[in-house]
């Protein structure tokens, strides 16, 4: 079914949360080179006064770099707010249709968990903004460190409720998860929302000097990432043997590709774990540990990302909802994958292969990998303003909107 000459994102899926999920990822992502480019001594994290001494004392390369990434920044992080609120007034409207409660007796509830997920990158967003653009705020991040862990338990909860509310219901009696619907890697969305507020609650761990502020973060991003772990293995060997026996739906094809942020997500969780155990416990960490943790899961990114495309090609997915004239909000689930790969090469050949002595910062093979970085994130950045133009402007004449 299709209606025509409306605006896609007028026929409402929580999966709309992606839109801002998206922007908050390529605003961390233009981060990076701020976070590995610029001297920052004796910070975990780049701020803006080093940002600002690097602009002032630094070559006219470095200030172009550092003048193009923090307006980046701006605007993606406009954006993420900005589709945050327009979702959260969209799913308040949306509540009270029939098409909300026919959601949530179907397999689609989960994609509420787009709602928390979206909420938990937005303030990690708030924190980056804040490092880049505010005079002193390092002076007072102690003061801060327990804001943002409320911010991020209250985001847990509302997850909590949201995933509690469908496994009650799925699990308390046969018949109400349907099998051959499960025919994709959509019921992985819970973990991608668990691993995100995760590596949120994992942030002061790496850069508190209070030893309760970091054990409280340890506890809860350990509470997360497990579950997000737990979340992957049990759904995705359901979807699994459903996709083996009912293959895989068009429309769900981009699904396959979201265990590609959830282990970027989980390699700088454990990174920051390991990271305050070292700084704040005195527990000494192996100068290969960082290598290996994400070269192991840069190899599960490897195999579904080739998997994924693969399914997608033989669909025909993106000739016909990225190039083409229809639209489907999952659509936006396609971002999430460039951008977490552009970040985990970032950190790979910074913290990996330059922190394990490997390669040399700044070689020919330090600027090959940062390049195939950057490609991936511009080209993301293409892929938003696409997407964007496809479900936030009217539609030329005779287009179709894919119902969810």
């Amino acid at each position: 079914m299709s209606t025509t000459l409306n605006k896609p994102a007028e026929t409402y899926s929580p999966l709309y949360f992606l839109a801002s999920l998206g922007a908050g990822g390529l605003a961390a992502s233009f981060y990076m080179y701020l976070l590995f480019w610029i001297p920052r001594p004796g910070q975990p994290v780049t701020v803006f006064e080093n940002i600002a001494a690097a602009f002032e004392n630094g070559s006219v390369l470095m200030q172009a770099m550092i003048a193009f990434s923090v307006t980046a920044i701006a605007i993606l992080a406009y954006l993420n707010i900005s589709y945050l609120i327009w979702n959260l007034k969209a799913y308040s409207a949306f509540k009270k249709t029939e098409n909300y409660k026919a959601l949530l007796k179907s397999n689609a509830e989960t994609t509420l968990m787009a709602m928390p997920l979206a909420i938990a990158m937005s303030i990690n967003v708030g924190f980056l903004v804040g490092m880049v653009f505010v005079p002193g705020l390092w002076s007072v991040v102690e003061y801060l460190f327990p804001l943002a862990m409320i911010g991020f338990a209250l985001t847990g909860w509302l997850a909590l409720r949201i995933i509690g509310r469908f496994l009650g219901r799925v699990l308390s009696q046969g018949g109400n998860f349907d099998m051959a619907g499960n025919n994709s890697f959509a019921q992985l969305l819970p973990a991608f929302a668990f691993s995100m507020i995760g590596v949120g609650f994992a942030a002061p761990a790496a850069m508190s000097t209070n030893a309760v502020a970091a054990g409280i973060s340890l506890i809860g991003s350990s509470f997360f990432g497990v579950a997000a772990v737990i979340y992957v293995v049990v759904a995705g060997v359901i979807a699994f043997n459903s996709m083996l026996k009912h293959g895989t739906a068009k429309e769900s094809s981009p699904t396959i590709l979201v265990l590609v942020p959830v282990m970027t997500v989980l390699a700088i969780l454990f990174m920051r774990q390991n990271y305050g155990l070292q700084a704040t416990f005195g527990d000494q960490q192996a100068s290969t540990g960082n290598l290996v943790l994400m070269a192991r899961l840069m190899a599960v990114q490897g195999v579904f990302l080739l998997l994924g495309l693969a399914l997608m090609k033989h669909h025909g997915y993106f000739k016909d909802f990225v190039f083409g004239s229809q639209t489907s909000p999952g659509s936006y689930a396609l971002v999430c994958p460039g951008v977490a790969l552009s970040v985990m090469l970032h950190f790979f050949v910074n913290k990996g292969l330059v922190g394990a002595g490997i390669i040399d910062k700044y070689s020919l093979a330090f600027w090959m990998i940062s390049a195939i970085a950057a490609g991936l994130q511009f080209a993301m950045v293409a892929l938003v303003l696409r997407l964007n133009k496809q479900h936030f402007s009217k539609p030329a004449k005779g287009a179709t909107i894919a119902a969810e």
